[in-house]
């Protein structure tokens, strides 16, 4: 396949023995690219520093410890294997690595030691499946990017934390003075954590209760007691009447670290939930959530918005015709064709198969349309390489509704798959919009 951009953006880097890779490079490949992500094999010591050393930032680095053993120091030619010391010092030492190790080296606590004490990502130990390795890669891709913004509310006097230090590592903090209200400001602004001081918490007892019974709380929200004097009775009564976990508020810097290191896991759980794996992109559940957030901050800010639906135009028959790898390349090569038009507030979601779903902020039907269309004609242009000098293109349709004329996701869905089923049925390879807002597009 040739195209403009890598097919992937994300690689590994693996350093490991001959026979391992001769014997599991083909697998590896494949479970690696449904991740969306590709793994460059390495034998040689020199050659692996080098790729590290030019890595642009979207590498892991995997070193399989066996590889020591075949690879001759050349500090001194008449030892056969190079020694764990001489290749931690030879590793660039801004970057970490993931270490592969066999159970009896697992089993070893000062050679665990030493790796954890030498730029080490994480460990793993072998044998293990190679569909279980490049999930477990994956996770770990995931928990390096930046990651969404993870949402706080406070109710309670002051708790001297630090709001531009929070945020400036991916967590706002939102203040509320009123208990009786707090559960409205939940309901509007969807928060992942809540904190509530042990007096407002005296006051209003209640107040969990009234947070975890309606219908529409987020089951994996945190809500968590920030307690100034050890008190066991009220502990007890705090987690019988719903509270997550209950947090000492003493020390104002401790207590910002882990705010921060509980943001971080509802992060990564978010990702691995609300994210499809094999595109990185929004998943149904994922894109469920943010799209009635933002639906929300449009209405709250009088805003419009433009929600899309495409699907890829006989994607059955490129299955059938040349393979279900080829297929999930394609997929791949239209998420990263959509990427570039979505702007920082827009969502783009892989909502199943082979059909997407675009939500543009603070953008009219007619604006909509024309950047769906301008998605439409991008991926048209791309060559793919279905066998060796036989080059074709594919496309994809699509539907569009707005927001305020559809109040609720699931209206504005509906109406744009309506769209998107009038655009098969009108020939493919077009856009559709509302009959009365319909715009002579290409190919109708």
């Amino acid at each position: 396949m040739t195209s403009e951009a890598p097919l992937y953006k994300n690689h590994v880097m693996l350093l490991s023995q001959n026979f391992f890779i001769k014997d599991n490079q083909a697998e590896l490949l494949l479970y690696a690219h449904k991740y969306d992500f590709d793994i460059l094999f390495f034998n040689e010591m020199r050659d692996f520093v080098a790729a590290v050393q030019n890595d642009q930032g979207h590498s892991l680095f995997v070193i399989d410890l066996d590889a020591l053993h075949n690879m001759q120091s050349d500090l001194l030619e008449s030892r056969k294997t190079l020694m764990l010391g001489e290749l931690l010092q030879r590793l660039p030492s801004e970057q970490s690595y993931v270490y592969l190790q066999t159970v009896r080296q697992g089993g070893r606590f000062l050679l665990q030691q030493r790796l954890v004490d030498s730029n080490c990502l994480a460990y793993a130990e072998k044998p293990i499946a190679n569909d279980v390795l490049v999930d477990k890669l994956f996770n770990l891709f995931v928990q390096r990017k930046r990651g969404d913004l993870v949402r706080l509310i406070c109710l309670g006097e002051e708790t001297g934390l630090d709001e531009a230090a929070l945020l400036e590592r991916r967590v706002e903090l939102i203040r509320h003075a009123d208990a009786q209200t707090l559960h409205l400001r939940v309901k509007e602004l969807q928060p992942d954590i809540v904190l509530i001081s042990d007096t407002e918490y005296a006051r209003t007892e209640a107040i969990v209760r009234v947070l975890k019974k309606n219908i529409e709380a987020d089951p994996v929200r945190e809500i968590t007691l920030l307690q100034r004097q050890p008190d066991a009775a009220l502990a007890r009564r705090a987690l019988a009447s719903g509270f997550d976990g209950i947090v000492p508020m003493a020390d104002a810097d401790l207590l910002t670290e882990q705010l921060v290191n509980r943001a971080n896991k509802i992060r990564v759980n978010k990702d691995l939930i609300g994210k499809d794996r094999a595109t990185g992109l929004l998943n149904k559940v994922g894109l469920q959530k943010k799209a009635q957030e933002l639906i929300r901050q449009a209405a709250r800010e009088e805003r419009p918005l433009a929600f899309g639906v495409v699907d890829i135009d006989k994607f059955k028959t490129i299955n059938d015709t040349w393979g279900h790898y080829f297929g999930d390349i394609v997929i791949k090569r239209l998420s990263l064709t959509l990427a570039p038009h979505i702007g920082e507030r827009d969502l783009l979601s892989r909502f199943g198969g082979e059909e997407f779903v675009v939500v543009f902020w603070d953008c009219t039907l007619e604006q909509g349309w024309q950047r769906l269309d301008a998605m439409r004609q991008s991926f048209c242009a791309i060559p793919f390489e279905v066998k060796p000098g036989d080059l074709r293109h594919f496309s994809f349709s699509g539907g569009v509704a707005a927001y305020p004329e559809y109040k609720s996701e699931n209206e504005l869905f509906l109406r744009a798959d309506a769209m998107l089923y009038e655009a098969k049925e009108g020939g493919r390879n077009q856009i559709r919009v509302a009959p009365a807002a319909q715009r002579q597009g290409a190919h109708r």
